[in-house]
């Protein structure tokens, strides 16, 4: 069977080699160009994927021919071999020669594959096909896990822009379900609120009365609970339920930084935690206040402010005429150091097109005096001058200008007024020059104009990475440690994040906060406290560990949190279930001959808890810093550890 799945990625890539290949012989060039009859529309030309541009639109269509598919999966299998050629080469070699099968491709495609920089894609390619190598086991789901965090820690503004557009679809959509007389119906949502809605509908179902005679499902139960509250609200009396979302943020993201987060295990940047710890909290974790002892030089060697990332730009589209006139500011301040770089650059545009107004005047003045010889550089209206030099030069005064053939000139402008029957060609021709003058002149004002906004949002853009790199965000965002971290945080960052800490049950949290103090290279869990406990050890100079073992069956209550946050999901290699909020820890040697300590410990999905004990053959082994190694009746053997933070 892994033969057989290794021949099956080796031909995927094979497929994915021969499509870019058919597309390669099918350019876009040989299609009618935009805006001719009959061709592409622009709405769909700029709707196509950047991979399929070059390609023919027709290609599909011949395509979905030779495969027997539908045109939209025939443009699907194009765009993703188009992908895995030119954008992700080392994924396509990987998958030929066995290391990945096809479905690891979609958590690359969907993550990776967007990556703008092409150095930093081809970095996080190779460290992500790395990973897979080294691990006996390594999921679609876990390879998407992985993906989505490194993508948010090294590539965090892209991530921001593509969170900002997906935050503008969010919505409802209904598809036939396969079986007919029934629909799916998908709500695209933040991930804090699905996972809320998630939580409310099952705890509503729990809420039900226990019917044996009831044989519905949980998930239908929650089905039905959906229709309720949406068709009937109001009808069943039953109090509102309340939900737990677990959180887990660094230091450093609270502070500011782009730290990748999770809410309920599943990743997401470090705005959406901040957005939600705001709301429900009620404290903003990141204070947008000045730090005026930092400084940094920009790229033109002027100093910018620094200040904390709390209103980031993340929309890449700017106000035309408000970035071409205003100012950048720098949280709230002007900076005349770089105010004074952008009106140089904005000089310079200025004088640029003082020349070219001066060119035309001097290219009207040559023709109407027939200087012929052009300029020594080629510019726009030369070919004018070489056709009036071909043609001859302007007729002297008094010749007859009604005579003579007319030359291409002849019909003047669509826009023009029209021409007396009587004038002659040359006439025309005058003024046929004077309108084409005034066109070229607009434009090259509209693209003058279009520089200006470029340059503007360039170095505003600029100004504003420089400025949050070296202000109190970014320097926490690029510590190594929390005590870095809190180190080049703000006194009001400090005040804010000590707030947030003390916050217990009734204050907008379930539970109070908890420390995680984790290894800094490895993410492992060292310890797991909080403040008073933090006070107390201070004060009795123990140090933080990890809980002692529990005397009896059932861990103590410390013990209990600790293992089940550095386990976090189900241990078996594989699977990405959470741990349930209560039971499923399990003793790796059973007790009473195993202790129950941390050392013994570990957190399963039910399933694979119940597989531990009832699945014959299998043997699980857990090592003292929590490496499980599980052996399969056939020999094979996988090794998890703890998800790092």
């Amino acid at each position: 069977m892994q033969a057989a799945d290794r021949e099956i990625a080796r031909q995927t890539a094979l497929r994915a080699r021969a499509v870019a290949e058919f597309a390669a012989s099918r350019p876009a060039s040989a299609d009618r160009p935009p805006g001719a009859p009959g061709a592409m529309a622009a709405e769909r030309w700029a709707g196509r994927a950047g991979v399929l541009r070059p390609v023919s639109e027709w290609a599909a269509q011949e395509l979905a021919v030779a495969l027997a598919l539908s045109e939209p999966a025939a443009e699907a299998l194009l765009e993703r071999s188009l992908t895995l050629v030119h954008r992700l080469p080392a994924v396509l070699a990987a998958l030929e020669a066995g290391v990945l099968h096809p479905g690891h491709l979609w958590p690359l495609l969907e993550h990776l594959a967007p990556v703008a920089d092409d150095a930093l894609r081809a970095a996080l390619e190779g460290e992500l096909l790395a990973w897979v190598a080294g691990r006996a086991v390594s999921t679609p789901a876990q390879l998407g896990a992985k993906a989505r965090r490194l993508v948010l820690a090294r590539d965090a503004r892209a991530a921001a822009d593509r969170l900002v557009r997906a935050v503008r679809r969010r919505g409802i959509e209904v598809r036939p379900d396969r079986v007919a007389g029934m629909s799916v119906v998908t709500a695209l949502l933040s991930t804090p609120e699905a996972r809320a809605l998630l939580a409310a509908l099952g705890a509503y179902a729990d809420a039900l009365p226990t019917d044996p005679a009831d044989g519905r499902s949980r998930g239908q139960r929650m089905a039905d609970c959906l229709l309720d509250l949406v068709l009937r609200p109001g009808e069943s009396g039953r109090a509102p339920v309340q939900v737990t979302l677990t959180v887990v943020a660094p230091v450093g993201a609270l502070l500011g930084g782009d730290a990748a987060c999770e809410i309920d295990g599943q990743v997401v940047p470090a705005e959406v935690v901040r957005a939600l710890l705001a709301a429900l909290a009620g404290i903003p974790v990141a204070v947008a206040e000045p730090d005026a002892g930092a400084a940094a030089p920009d790229a033109t060697g002027t100093d910018l402010h620094s200040e904390p990332d709390t209103d980031r730009h993340t929309d890449t589209e700017t106000d035309a005429e408000t970035d071409a006139e205003t100012e950048p500011h720098t949280g709230g301040r002007v900076d005349r150091g770089a105010t004074a770089h952008l009106a140089a650059q904005l000089g310079w545009q200025a004088r640029e097109q003082q020349e070219l107004e001066r060119w035309w005047a001097e290219c009207e003045r040559r023709v109407l005096t027939g200087e012929h010889e052009p300029g020594p550089d080629p510019v726009p209206g030369e070919e004018l001058l070489r056709w009036l030099t071909e043609h001859g030069p302007p007729p002297k005064s008094g010749e007859d200008l009604g005579e003579g053939p007319a030359p291409d000139l002849d019909a003047p402008p669509s826009a023009a007024p029209p021409s007396d029957p009587g004038e002659g060609w040359w006439a025309r021709a005058d003024r046929a020059v004077d309108d084409a003058s005034a066109a070229l002149l607009a434009a090259q004002q509209a693209i003058g104009h279009a520089r200006r906004l470029v340059a503007t949002a360039d170095h505003a853009d600029t100004t504003d990475e420089t400025t949050r790199a070296h202000g109190p965000a970014g320097r926490a965002g690029v510590a190594r440690d929390a005590l870095t971290a809190l180190h080049a945080a703000t006194d009001e960052h400090r005040d804010a994040l000590a707030a947030l800490l003390q916050r217990t049950a009734g204050g907008g949290l379930a539970d109070r906060p908890r420390l995680a103090l984790t290894d800094a290279l490895t993410g492992a869990l060292l310890a797991l406290t909080d403040l008073p406990a933090l006070r107390r050890a201070d004060r009795a100079g123990t140090g933080l560990h990890r809980p002692p073992a529990t005397d009896g069956y059932r861990p103590a209550a410390a013990l209990d949190r600790y293992v089940r946050a550095r386990d976090r999901r189900c241990r078996f290699p594989g699977c990405r279930h959470r741990v349930p909020p209560g039971g499923e820890l399990d003793h790796t040697r059973p007790w009473p001959d195993g202790e129950t300590s941390a050392a013994n410990l570990a957190g399963f999905c039910t399933r694979h808890h119940r597989g531990k004990h009832q699945a014959p053959g299998w043997h699980h082994d857990l090592a003292p810093d929590g490496t499980l190694t599980v052996t399969t009746p056939t020999g094979l053997t996988a090794t998890t550890t703890p998800p790092p933070y």
